[in-house]
This record gives C-alpha cells, structure tokens and sequence, in this order.
C-alpha cells in the first residue's frame, strides 16, 4: 500500500495520536535517566520511527538544523520542571521577525517505576506554534508599542540596543527601515541571546488553543 505524503496538517493529528499512546507506554531504557537531551532524543526517534511507518517525507537536514524541512517545522521536546530548548542561532532578525518555521513541542514529565524499571513520559502538552508565532513576545509587542504611537527609525535602533539584541548600526537601522513599512507580527516565544537562542514555552503552553497560530493538539 502506498504511503501518504505527510502534510503539515497530518503532522499535528499524529502528534496528538502518537502522545496519547506513549503517555501510557512503559519504556525500560529510559529508567533513571535523568539527561534531558537523551530523552529527548529518544522520543523524538520514536515519532519519527511512527510516521515513517505511515507517510513519505524528506529526512531532517542538519544543515537546515530543523527536522521537517519540506514543511518548515522542527521538533522539540522538553520537560515539563523547564519548558525550554536551544535552537541554532541564525540572525537577530528572528528575535522580531520569527524562527522562519514552526514548532512541534512536546512537553512530558517523566516518572520511574522501580517495581517494574520501567519509566513513563507522561505528554501533558502537545503544542503546535505556527512560524508567523515564533518572535520573542517581549520584544515584539514593545516593537509594536512602539509603531502604534509613531515611532521613527531612532526609536527603533534604541530600542533594540536596550533589549541587547545583537544587532550592528547598519542592521539595526535596516530592520527599523523594514518594521516602519510593515510591523511584526506578536510572537509568543521567549527567545534568550547567547551562542544558540534559548526558546522558552511557558507562555505557548499557557496560550495554546487561545491564540490564532498557536495549536492545542493535546
């Protein structure tokens, strides 16, 4: 029988299939593992490995650095204690403007049973944060503040600089120009600056299904 080509659509309704059914499978491999990214390496192989089974798509690209890259979206995966991840940094741009995809976040919190050494990655939220959501919130509703009460170009540049970005004069000003034309949209991400960006989604799992772009799958 011929595998589908997975759509982006579908991607969401297995999410939401493929959480229900781990949350209650017992893994032994991962009894007392504590190491976040291990575990997150593990299910997201497994999901992988599941609509593998059912549909055709093209395989992550470590250049790109995301794991859908036909269909724009990475995937993370994240303990419920911290609900944050790095991300490859590639402009300050993404800051305002987005990540350039969307996100797929599972959100687990893990328990080990010692009666039977297993463990169970309990998926209590499965998130779905389309690209035009992926800016870092604080920056890009001050942005927006700042354009609805007639800002020019200055405004933004100083703006940028007291939020740290890491922008030169000549970028800073470019993306000023850019925003005075056509405001950025509201992002819902918390995006640290360091060598890779730190997303953080606490605000995304509080706002899932409440905000247009950012989907509640489970």
């Amino acid at each position: 029988m011929e595998k589908a080509k997975l759509t982006i659509a579908l991607l969401c309704q297995e999410a939401a299939t493929f959480a229900e059914v781990e949350s209650t499978y017992s893994e032994p491999t991962l009894y007392g593992v504590t190491d976040g990214k291990a575990i997150g390496t593990y299910l997201e192989h497994k999901f992988r490995a599941y609509l593998e089974g059912k549909y055709t798509f093209a395989p992550s690209n470590s250049a790109i650095g995301i794991d859908f890259p036909e269909l724009k979206v990475d995937m993370k995966v994240t303990a419920i204690a911290q609900p944050q991840s790095s991300c490859p940094f590639k402009s300050a741009r993404q800051k305002i403007f987005g990540l350039g995809y969307s996100v797929l976040v599972f959100v687990y919190e893990k328990t080990d049973d010692p009666k039977t050494a297993t463990a169970i990655l309990n998926i209590l939220h499965t998130v779905f944060v389309e690209e035009h959501r992926t800016a870092d919130f604080t920056m890009t509703r001050m942005i927006r503040q700042h354009l609805e009460s007639g800002c020019n170009v200055e405004d933004l540049v100083g703006l940028m600089h007291d939020r740290n970005l890491p922008v030169d004069e000549i970028e800073a000003n470019e993306i000023a120009e850019e925003l005075l034309e056509k405001s950025c949209e509201q992002g819902y991400l918390t995006i640290s600056n360091a060598l890779q960006w730190r997303l953080q989604y606490a605000r995304v799992i509080e706002r899932a299904g409440k905000v247009v772009g950012i989907q509640k799958l489970r």
